[in-house]
């Protein structure tokens, strides 16, 4: 593939990414600048203009915000630099022999994971074109979310209705005094974009409940992450998940204990296989009752991060039938087995 005569090429990238190369006469034009950059970098609005980032995510909002500026002859790349480099094509670059796109383009972000063979050029691809949501930014949806945006997971769904408060920054590490009052979505959104500006955010500013969730699921996505915080709410994850078939990552935390399980909905036992029934009210207090170690959900989040990407990835084996527990008092853990229940009243035959 070579580029036709008079097309125009736009990188939309940082000034540090383009040490890793770059196409050959594309001119550097960043998507924080493009707005006010365009009218001296690119005069005629009628010409063909091809945009392209790392990975094909910033170079779809630059395509969009070109289509509101007047330039309507527009393309962009998908699937970015990384895409451009996997299938051989020419590069400006003092790198041309990079053993990966991603790990030259932007500067060895990802080159620890890259040098791990259940990873590879493929898994990092992977990753980019993966869709999690995360519902709850809080104990244990930070370290998730920011796990899983410095791994390289292309798209992150955000839900929560909730605003950030002061008692909130001792063990939701996501958010900051700046955000003090401000929803936790936008919070979340502003602060993984800092960490990693190819990752896309979707925000959800609302609750889980029947009346959003088919909204919500509506699109694609390949894991779900349970980051709540009541029942009623793992509950209704637990249906959703099996009725889409969409693999579900479970993690809570009480006091000095938090527990982490994945429940495959094509194959291994879900929430109610584990617990038929929910708590009699007012048995088991709430966070703010009871309290919480604020380091505890980032154990027990970095958990599910780890059983998210091994999903996504395909490798390792999931915490599928098994419940993994740990007492931060005694620093121990432990696992324990369940089993698909046949006549379970949600993933059974006959539920």
């Amino acid at each position: 593939m070579r580029v036709e005569r008079g097309l125009c090429v736009v990188d939309v990238r940082t000034e540090e990414e383009l040490l890793g190369g770059k196409i050959p006469t594309a001119i550097h034009l960043p998507l924080s600048k493009l707005s006010d950059g365009a009218r001296a970098a690119l005069p005629n609005k009628n010409q063909a203009i091809l945009v392209y980032c790392a990975t094909g995510i910033r170079s779809a909002r630059a395509l969009e915000l070109l289509s509101r500026l007047g330039y309507w002859n527009v393309q962009h790349l998908e699937g970015g630099l990384a895409r451009w480099q996997q299938m051989g094509y020419p590069m400006e670059s003092p790198q041309t022999n990079a053993t990966m796109a991603c790990a030259a383009d932007l500067q060895g972000r990802y080159s620890r994971q890259l040098s791990l063979k259940e990873v590879g050029a493929s898994g990092q691809e992977r990753l980019a074109h993966s869709r999690v949501l995360l519902v709850g930014l809080g104990g244990l949806g930070a370290p998730v979310a920011l796990y899983l945006a410095g791994a390289g997971v292309g798209t992150l769904g955000l839900v929560d209705a909730d605003t950030v408060s002061v008692s909130n920054l001792h063990r939701q590490i996501i958010h900051s005094m700046g955000f003090l009052e401000s929803p936790k979505v936008e919070s979340a959104r502003s602060r993984l974009a800092e960490l990693n500006p190819d990752v896309n955010v979707e925000v959800f500013p609302c609750k889980f409940d029947p009346s959003t969730a088919n909204e919500i699921l509506a699109q694609r996505w390949d894991v779900i992450v349970d980051g709540g915080d009541n029942f009623d709410l793992r509950y209704l994850l637990n249906e959703k998940a099996v009725e889409r078939r969409i693999a579900l990552c479970h993690g809570s935390v009480d006091r000095f204990e938090g527990r982490v399980t994945t429940f495959l909905a094509n194959s291994g036992p879900c929430y109610c296989c584990l617990f038929p029934e929910p708590p009699t009210p007012g048995i088991i207090g709430s966070c703010v009752e009871r309290g919480v170690l604020g380091v505890l959900p980032g154990v027990i989040g970095t958990l599910q991060a780890t059983e998210v990407i091994k999903l996504l990835l395909g490798i390792g084996t999931p915490l599928s039938g098994r419940l993994l527990t740990y007492d931060a008092l005694l620093l121990e853990f432990r696992t324990l087995c369940y089993r698909k229940v046949l006549n379970c009243r949600v993933c059974s035959n006959r539920p």
